[in-house]
């Protein structure tokens, strides 16, 4: 098989590894790719959102199988596209890419079907929605109902913290259009989870979890990012809570889409709070999450590849799913300055001195001879053992050996 992965991160660069492992596939491609993936794959200079472009080469190269990593390709409807021309995508149509692209009709869905979540309101007048700003109390959620890189979130302590947030997305329009409307929420406490799952249309099958940490600073401080580590499985995960979310949270879920119309084959992120034992639904993405692939699919033990085609073929229920016991640990190096301002063009060095871990390269490019810094989240340092306890020391050990000028992680991820 020929398969072709969009995107250029580190998710992207889990699944070309992952991908790679598979009998079934001979050549992979990548647009655009970035420094490490051009070692597992021929990339290509195509953007992920060039929808057009990418078709024309999956037609031109006889590829079998467009793996979509990003969510930006989705919303922009990569899988409608390419069925029009008799092309496979792994990934959900543009009409369920919707749950992503709006964080507003993803809550109505929610409430529409009893799915567990968060108090919310939306709006689209600034002036109103300073009215309501305290609806829920404080500390209040506010985000940007679009699109907005993981970056979208605020958390306003305070009236004066919420009414300034309201002004950065709503009027200064920090992200876009996406700030065109605003969703207002109850502040949830608890512990958060990550679960990805599977779906055919038919079934909706959960992967082992994991848990992320969003916020930039150690004790979860600081400013949303992208993610800045994941460890699997999440320890809070246990079988009665496993029990939980598959009855009230996810064949909800899928009953919901059946009732819609809406046929979702792909992968479907659920992120959760839990407290008390009781799950809550934060958001959904309509795509492998990112960094919680890189910790999950080290312990898959499945034929990716076997799986994304049974989800299209709608013969997932058929598939055995296998997953390692062993524990995954995956701590972010990110450019100084993220998830705010920061340059680019650092040189990486010691990329070649670890041991016992896989490096998924996120911001990278290359620059003559030297790998360099070419975003925010620039590294992924993964390793899978018996304990997380020992996943954590191998990572943490590996990340003392890599250095670019200015590197920032977390040092407690996996603590």
């Amino acid at each position: 098989m020929k398969i072709l992965v969009v995107g250029s991160g580190g998710r992207e660069h889990a699944l070309v590894w992952k991908i790679k492992q598979s009998p079934k596939v001979k050549t992979i491609y990548c647009a655009p790719g970035n420094a490490g993936i051009a070692k597992d794959a021929i990339c290509v200079d195509i953007v992920a959102v060039d929808i057009d472009k990418l078709a024309d080469f999956a037609e031109k190269n006889a590829v079998d199988l467009t793996v979509a990593g990003p969510e930006e390709c989705l919303v922009k409807g990569i899988t409608d596209e390419f069925a029009k021309r008799g092309l496979k995508v792994f990934g959900p149509n543009k009409a369920c890419a919707e749950f992503e692209n709006s964080k507003a009709f993803t809550k109505r869905f929610l409430q529409k079907y009893h799915i567990p979540t968060a108090k919310y309101e939306e709006y689209t007048d600034p002036a109103e929605a300073k009215t309501h700003c305290g609806a829920f109390g404080y500390p209040a959620v506010i985000k940007a109902d679009g699109l907005a890189a993981g970056k979208g979130v605020i958390i306003a302590q305070d009236e004066k913290e919420a009414l300034a947030a309201i002004d950065q997305i709503m009027i200064d329009k920090q992200f876009g259009a996406s700030g065109d409307k605003i969703v207002l929420e109850e502040f949830l406490t608890g512990t958060e989870a990550s679960v990805l799952c599977f779906l055919d249309g038919c079934s909706i099958v959960p992967m082992e979890s994991a848990r992320d940490y969003k916020n930039i600073g150690d004790g979860n401080t600081g400013l949303n990012t992208g993610g800045m580590g994941t460890y699997s499985p999440n320890e809070l995960f246990d079988a009665a809570l496993k029990k939980k979310v598959q009855e009230t949270i996810l064949e909800p879920i899928l009953a919901g889409m059946q009732q819609e119309g809406l046929d979702y084959r792909g992968i479907l992120f659920v992120g959760l709070m839990i407290r008390e034992g009781e799950p809550k639904v934060l958001e959904f993405n309509v795509r492998f999450g990112d960094p919680e692939t890189q910790s999950v699919l080290m312990r898959l033990q499945t034929d990716l590849v076997e799986i994304m085609e049974s989800c299209n073929e709608q013969t997932l229920s058929k598939i055995p799913i296998c997953w390692s016991e062993d524990a995954a640990v995956c701590v972010v190096l990110a450019s100084g300055g993220y998830p705010g301002a920061y340059e680019k063009g650092k040189i990486i060095k010691g990329l070649n001195e670890t041991e016992g871990v896989t490096i998924f390269h996120a911001g990278t490019t290359v620059q003559g001879e030297n790998i360099v810094t070419n975003g925010g989240r620039v590294l992924g340092v993964a390793s899978l053992a018996k304990t997380r306890q020992q996943a954590r020391k191998m990572v943490y050990e590996a990340i003392e050996k890599i250095c670019f000028d200015d590197v920032y992680y977390r040092k407690d991820i996996a603590k």
